[in-house]
């Protein structure tokens, strides 16, 4: 199969401040490297084990855990870290090689060679974890050892995306003495190689990281260490940022609170708000075990019925746009998919599709939500959807909303007939927007086995090491999408990062995954 998941996704915006906000003069003198960082999110890690998270837990990771290749700032291709060059050794892309770096070793000692590699990555497969990353790698066959710095991966099909999944936190190394080969460590630390180590940890609280002093790789620290504080409401974060409690903020903002954010009184407060173009989706998902949305005139209907345009300027307020494709747009291959099959909503049009399929009573769905993960909008958006639903006279929609724990165990057991899932890439490529809610086992729980993508279209685009070549390719497998209606794309979001003015950097921080790389953060130093 060709799986390439994560859980995630976790949707919300940032936070971040101007390079040139204020009055201020940047530096990168010693004495501004010593302050510590404070930074705020609604998006606590699931776990600090790396084989068991493929969510928002990320964006701890990029910064805790080294990973052969990274995504500097400004990159769209995969770069050395832990690796000191990679490459495909074959011209069909199924033999990759990765040269280590000398001399790297984990917070405890222990040396990070080719053999800590393999268990690394080994024990993702055999965990197994439900809501872990193992199928982003679902075409690696084996990995070899040679010798202690060289790491073979051998694959089972062409893949050109491969080194991307390399880049990617779902390969974080680890240090296999503190990490078990067939299970999830459960002790609360973390033992990695990254920029910096976690000197202390509060499930659901606050994260310190401290600067790790044996680290190599292509990270500049430009602070002495960040403390990540996880706020369980926005309204909490938002009132820290403008008291000054926090530095930063990112992840789980309202786009009412965007806009406060945005204001003029805000602005006398010292804080300030970047935008940026963003690849976030948010999207419904569709479970066929549940006997009605397993008729595909159910789907169609309600994919006719939903009015993107009003739920974006109801509720997100300018912040989002509508979003006629899992294919973002800014990714190559986009299309408008499901405009170009529906149009605009239309009762008239659902009406008949129901009809044709046989339907003539209104159809009774429980649509499921996580009230924790994707910020204080989530519960706004799917009232404004059950009321589109509802006012057609088509459907009666019960919706029920979840904390995020409880809501992954859900939806990847299957237990719910339709749901809401955000997604922020893995690595930037379309692949990443199709084939990870493709297979029996995929991103969102719910098996779909679309013949032409899975044995054609993915193969075909993955010999492809010109990325661009592909995009044929995945534009049938949005007319696809569009045509079973498995996943309903609503919106694409902005990315929006807000700080106090004396911070700098964070127009740097995010990389193509929008995971914070917390070392680009620093103070200013005022005259």
């Amino acid at each position: 199969m060709f799986n390439r998941t994560r859980c995630l996704q976790v949707t919300a915006v940032l936070a971040s401040i101007s390079l040139l906000a204020g009055c201020g003069l940047l530096s990168d003198g010693d004495g501004e490297k010593a302050k510590r960082i404070v930074v705020g999110t609604t998006s606590a890690p699931s776990s600090l084990d790396p084989a068991e998270a493929w969510d928002g837990s990320w964006e701890l990771y990029r910064n805790v855990y080294q990973t052969l290749l990274a995504f500097p700032t400004g990159s769209s291709k995969p770069q050395p870290d832990a690796a000191q060059s990679c490459e495909f050794t074959d011209s069909v892309s199924e033999s990759y090689r990765c040269t280590l770096r000398k001399g790297l070793k984990f917070s405890n000692g222990e040396a990070l060679d080719s053999a800590a590699v393999k268990h690394s990555l080994d024990r993702i497969k055999a965990i197994g974890s439900k809501v872990g990353p193992k199928d982003l790698f679902g075409s690696l066959d084996k990995i070899e050892t040679p010798d202690p710095l060289t790491v073979v991966f051998h694959l089972k099909t062409p893949d050109a995306t491969f080194p991307y999944v390399l880049g990617s936190p779902a390969a974080s190394l680890v240090a296999p003495k503190a990490y078990p080969a067939d299970k999830v460590r459960t002790d609360g630390k973390v033992t990695g190689s990254g920029p910096y180590t976690l000197t202390s940890y509060k499930a659901r609280a606050e994260a310190v990281l401290g600067r790790n002093p044996g680290y190599t790789g292509f990270a500049d620290r430009r602070n002495d260490g960040v403390t990540i504080r996880y706020f369980a409401d926005s309204k909490q974060m938002v009132t820290a940022l403008k008291t000054k409690e926090i530095d930063a903020t990112y992840r789980g903002l309202s786009a009412a609170e965007v806009k406060d954010l945005q204001s003029g009184a805000s602005r006398t407060l010292g804080v300030q708000v970047v935008e940026n173009v963003g690849a976030e989706i948010r999207y419904l998902v569709f479970n066929p075990k549940d006997p009605a949305v397993n008729k595909l005139p159910v789907r169609q209907a309600i994919a006719q019925l939903v009015d993107r345009g009003a739920l974006v300027s109801k509720v997100y307020q300018g912040t989002a746009e509508p979003l006629y494709s899992m294919v973002p747009k800014g990714v190559v291959g986009h299309k408008t998919s499901f405009y170009d099959k529906y149009g605009h909503a239309d009762v008239n049009k659902a009406r008949k599709i129901l009809k044709d399929g046989g339907i003539t009573q209104p159809v009774d769905l429980t649509f499921w939500y996580t009230t924790d993960r994707y910020g204080a909008s989530t519960a706004d958006e799917f009232t404004e959807l059950k009321r589109q639903l509802d006012e057609s006279g088509l459907f009666r929609v019960t919706l029920r909303g979840q904390p995020w724990t409880v809501f992954q165990e859900g939806y990847k057991n299957g237990e719910y007939p339709v749901f809401g899932r955000g997604w922020f890439p893995d690595f930037p490529d379309p692949d990443n927007f199709v084939a990870p809610f493709v297979g029996k086992e995929n991103a969102v729980g719910t098996p779909y086995e679309p013949t032409e993508i899975i044995d054609t279209l993915l193969p075909k685009s993955r010999r492809e090491s010109d990325r661009s070549a592909g995009s044929r390719e995945f534009e049938r497998a949005q007319q696809i999408f569009a045509e079973d209606v498995r996943l309903l794309p609503l919106w694409q979001g902005k990315l929006y990062v807000a700080a106090r003015d004396d911070i700098a950097g964070a127009e740097r921080a995010l990389d193509p995954q929008t995971a914070m790389q917390m070392w680009e953060l620093y103070r200013k130093t005022s005259w």
